[in-house]
């Protein structure tokens, strides 16, 4: 089979250019040694640069081919001789900063479509009343509703439906196979293919004669700097917005409902889901497939373990994890009690521990 590259850097760089773009040191090797690709240390080859962030990989240093190495200080002298040595306190952060300026088309979608060279391209079907500003992209097979607004530089990937009256920034990718309703989206987000924004929200009137729907009437605010994985669901507001904020970054398969307010830099891991009407502060994160309940706030900073089920406020800057989550101390001491009580001695070993601390007692 052929060994496909589906993204190529778009430059060379001297190791001086390096230690200057991932703001490391040069501690061994010539500044004008020449690195042409990024790559994990056991596939790395000539002219790769390469990164060790845990003791875990050192085997796969020792055997490296790799030209140059990022790594902590207190690693340069089990990096192999032969490999260039590049010094930062955060050699992960460093190398993804050489490989975004390397790799420039990996960091949103790409299009579907070869525009042959043009500047830009509308080849999707435009409503007239629809405003669209300079330099935007909208592939074949692309819907923009009556009166939306796509800001400059924006790509409209293949297949992508934008509904009416949706605003979406500049500099903006909406993948493959998006669609976008009751939305205004902010500047440079990134949204990745087969994502839902702006349906209604799951809500319900029941009664003995069956469940009658709510409509749901809010929007969707999405701030700048937003990312959003593939396949992520995000419900419009009922009757108040759902919103994202600035920064903050969705892993893929991340259900949002309706009227919840997440707040700006969070990180949401895939298959998380936060049901209606809850609140998260700044700079929450919330591990795989958690889920919060409705109604919930989780305040400014705090993390949630992951496979864990909110059920309550969590405060500013906890830790909390389990079903029901709680504060990760109280969690894992019960998982230690558990894990005790579960043994098939358990209720011997107790009897002869409480022996022991008895005799103690008496020999005091």
């Amino acid at each position: 089979m052929e060994n496909v590259r589906f993204f190529r850097p778009v430059c060379s760089l001297q190791l001086g250019e390096v230690a200057r773009i991932s703001g490391s040191q040069l501690v061994r090797g010539e500044a004008d040694a020449v690195i042409t690709n990024c790559a994990a240390a056991d596939t790395a080859t000539s002219g790769d640069l390469t990164f060790l962030d845990s003791s875990r990989y050192l085997h796969a240093l020792k055997s490296s081919r790799a030209a140059a190495c990022l790594c902590r200080e207190h690693h340069v002298d089990t990096v192999p001789g032969a490999i260039a040595v590049l010094v930062t306190d955060q050699p992960s952060a460093a190398y993804a900063r050489v490989v975004r300026h390397l790799y420039p088309d990996a960091i949103a979608p790409r299009g579907f479509y070869d525009l042959a060279g043009s500047e830009f391209s509308i080849d999707g079907i435009v409503h007239p009343t629809a405003t669209i500003e300079d330099s935007v992209r909208i592939e074949p097979g692309a819907v923009v509703g009556a009166g939306a607004i796509i800001g400059r530089g924006t790509v409209i990937c293949a297949s992508c439906v934008v509904g009416s009256g949706v605003s979406i920034g500049r500099d903006c990718v909406i993948g493959a196979n998006t669609t976008v309703q009751c939305s205004i989206i902010g500047d440079r987000v990134i949204i990745h293919p087969g994502v839902c924004i702006g349906q209604d929200g799951f809500g319900f009137q029941s009664s003995a004669a069956g469940h009658d729907k709510t409509p749901q009437i809010g929007r969707v605010i999405i701030q700048d700097d937003v990312e959003i994985g593939a396949g992520c669901t995000v419900d419009r507001g009922a009757n108040r917005d759902t919103i994202i904020g600035e920064g903050s970054k969705l892993d893929n398969q991340v259900q949002i409902g309706h009227n919840v307010v997440v707040g700006r830099h969070c990180l949401l891991v895939s298959q998380v889901g936060i049901s209606g009407s809850s609140t998260l502060g700044d700079f929450v994160a919330i591990g795989g497939q958690s889920g919060v309940n409705g109604h919930v706030h989780i305040g400014d900073g705090a993390q949630i373990a992951a496979v864990s089920t909110v059920h309550g406020d969590v405060p500013a800057g906890a830790r909390w994890g389990g079903t029901p989550a709680r504060p990760v101390k109280e969690w894992l001491r019960e998982i230690t009690m558990l894990r005790r009580m579960a043994k098939p001695n358990y209720p011997a070993q107790k009897s002869k521990d409480a022996q022991q601390v008895g005799g103690q007692g008496g020999k005091e």
